[in-house]
């Protein structure tokens, strides 16, 4: 079976959950470039930290993971924090601080992307303008998370090798239509998950559901990364669809039986005064520009 390489672009964090007072690295694309390997593939983590206590955490836990940083960048100011809550198992973002991380791709990361399989990176990442260059590239996977609007979709779909959707509160038919929205724009695979009512799978026009694997979660912060990350490696791979995806689930519950999204806990030692609501995150962050 051949070794699929996947490099993951951009978002990473600290996630810091206070009750606890632990904070473990994160963000969705760090997390997909650890799961990615944990599932056989070669990985690579593009992204920029400072040289703080959490910063130190994610190189660190990127090297015991055994996840290629040559690409991670180590910049002045403060590494990107979230605030966890949980909720009946459930996690929920309290708020956040960006810090380094919103960065562009450098010409040594571009031509790393023309040599591996496949580029993940998504919405938290804010880098849509770069998508046409990267999947000039490689093979792109872009998380929307709970993006649903039609233009949007449909400007970074078309570039799509898979399309990865959080549909948690969504209805079966509803999942499907997005799943169609995201194909009709262009992309060869649209994943939408839907927490414990499983996933959609739209390949060439089919589509394939998955029943979620039933559990009593202990934190689910990190399962709907396990889950693109293990579709994604296992289209690369070729496998099965119902393969794939009864697979996923499976790691994707596996993955709510710890804290955190992949482990490695250290005692909390960030600013959390610097926090700021999630809505107010998405409001001022200014994408970067094309180049």
């Amino acid at each position: 079976m051949p070794v699929p390489r996947i490099l993951s672009f951009g978002d990473n964090v600290v996630d810091c959950y206070a009750d606890q007072n632990l904070m473990y690295p994160g963000g969705n694309c760090l997390n997909h470039a650890v799961f990615a390997h944990r599932f056989g593939a070669e990985t690579y983590y593009a992204g920029a930290v400072s040289d703080d206590a959490a910063g130190r955490l994610i190189r660190s836990a990127l090297e015991r993971e055994g996840v290629d940083i040559s690409h991670l960048r180590n910049l002045p100011g403060n590494t990107a924090v979230c605030v966890i809550g949980t909720e009946d198992g459930e996690r929920v973002f309290l708020g956040a601080d960006l810090g380094v991380s919103i960065i562009g791709p450098t010409a040594e990361d571009l031509d790393l992307m023309a040599k591996v399989d496949a580029v993940h990176t998504g919405r938290s990442s804010h880098i849509d303008a770069w998508v046409p260059h990267i999947s000039a590239r490689s093979l792109l996977s872009f998380d929307f998370a709970t993006i649903q609007d039609r233009e949007r979709i449909g400007r970074v779909g078309a570039h799509c090798y898979l399309a990865s959707f959080s549909g948690g509160g969504l209805a079966e038919d509803a999942a499907i239509d997005l799943a169609a929205t995201a194909a009709a724009a262009g992309a060869l695979n649209v994943l939408v998950t839907r927490g414990e009512n499983g996933a959609v799978l739209m390949r060439s026009g089919q589509v394939t559901q998955a029943r979620a694997v039933v559990i009593t979660p202990l934190d689910t912060l990190g399962a709907g990364d396990t889950f693109i990350a293990r579709v994604l490696v296992g289209l690369l791979r070729q496998e099965a669809t119902s393969d794939l995806l009864s697979a996923a689930a499976t790691e994707a519950a596996h993955t709510c039986s710890w804290h955190g999204g992949f482990g490695h806990a250290e005692p909390m030692e960030v600013d959390l005064t610097l926090s700021k609501t999630v809505d107010e995150i998405y409001r001022i962050t200014k994408p970067v520009p094309a180049p």
